[in-house]
């Protein structure tokens, strides 16, 4: 049975935060999103930081602000730019939800992020998590922010056996978040959390000797810490064999624009699963409208996606004329370097730009 709450001869709630605190203002990583209490630097941060490494979101955050300095210059941005921008950080819903987030606190709340939790809940793309950061950073609201990192630190912290992912310990793992709160510094506190987990309480070697909790930590004491927290297994990824199919035409290349959920409404090249047949490739093309002849293969690539992986096959195909293919675009080396592509055909498209520069 899991004990959830301060045990007799362990550390209160109150000295847990101060300690925390106290190791934090010792030292921490300087990241930019650090300096600001602005709401708005903050919530792209917030939003950026998902599934995505501190140290990689630091040049996309500088350079995506200089492009929208605020939320009006992003509700208003048009969307093939806003996605150019947000090239390379995938998971690109994450943008379009930005964008609609932005229209609704434009129109709603003038320009600005609302300081109310329930209202930021409310906002495209904001959950708990996002709600509870910006609430406490940007405006001091006493609200737990509790993201990966934070659950695993108070799951090592409170040996939480029970698999995570319920929804009954989550919300355990909220209550006991929420309650660990200071009012005075709930944003430095939020700030604390995440460092401790992404510095210190890492998913692997955890430095648990020099961790300022440790003495009160019951995974630590009781052995378990590096087995915490305990996730349900994750399913196998799923591998797609795809043709990705290059089709040039008078110094352009085909692009359509994808319809299915994932890297939907981004341009990608034409593909087709689990077929490597020319001929039948060709027939793929004549259903789309064009008329193409085979010139043969290019290369291979791989990538993976959080539960899928492809396994693509580049072929090139030679058209007569850049015939109109419904949600398709015929593109010139230049224009196809400023759309965005996802990562998913970074490959293919290194392909497309050097036969297109080579004028072949």
């Amino acid at each position: 049975m899991v004990k959830w709450g301060v045990m007799e001869g362990f550390m209160s709630e109150e000295n847990f935060t101060r300690s925390i605190l106290a190791w934090y203002d010792g030292g921490h990583r300087d990241l930019p999103w650090r300096r600001t209490k602005d709401p708005y630097r903050i919530w792209i941060s917030e939003i950026m930081l998902q599934q995505t490494r501190a140290e990689t979101v630091v040049s996309y955050y500088e350079r995506f602000l200089a492009r929208y300095p605020d939320v009006r210059a992003l509700a208003s941005a048009p969307q093939e730019e806003l996605l150019k921008s947000w090239e390379g950080l995938g998971y690109y819903s994450r943008a379009r939800s930005l964008q609609k987030a932005a229209q609704v606190i434009v129109e709603r709340y003038g320009g600005e992020l609302p300081a109310d939790l329930t209202a930021l809940r409310a906002l495209p793309g904001i959950g708990d998590y996002t709600a509870g950061a910006i609430a406490s950073i940007a405006f001091g609201i006493p609200a737990a922010a509790v993201d990966g990192n934070v659950e695993r630190v108070l799951c090592r912290y409170d040996a939480v056996t029970e698999e995570v992912g319920t929804p009954a310990v989550r919300r355990k793992i909220a209550a006991r978040a929420q309650a660990l709160v200071p009012a005075d510094r709930p944003g430095a506190f939020a700030n604390a959390m995440m460092e401790m987990g992404a510095t210190m309480c890492t998913p692997r070697s955890p430095k648990c000797l020099l961790c300022p909790v440790r003495e009160s930590c019951r995974g630590f004491l009781s052995g378990i810490a590096q087995e915490l927290p305990r996730k349900p297994k994750k399913k196998a990824q799923r591998v797609e064999n795809r043709a990705v199919l290059l089709v040039f035409a008078g110094g352009r290349v085909l692009i359509v624009r994808r319809e299915e959920k994932l890297l939907g409404g981004l341009y990608v090249f034409p593909d087709v699963p689990e077929e490597r047949d020319p001929s039948a490739l060709c027939a793929v093309l004549e259903r789309l409208g064009v008329e193409a002849a085979y010139d043969g293969p290019l290369g291979h690539a791989r990538h993976v996606f959080t539960h899928i992986v492809w396994e693509m096959d580049i072929f090139a195909f030679e058209a007569q004329t850049c015939a109109d293919v419904p949600g398709g675009r015929w593109v010139t080396a230049q224009e196809l370097a400023t759309l965005p592509l996802p990562t998913a055909v970074k490959a293919a498209r290194t392909h497309a730009m050097e036969r297109l520069r080579a004028g072949r």
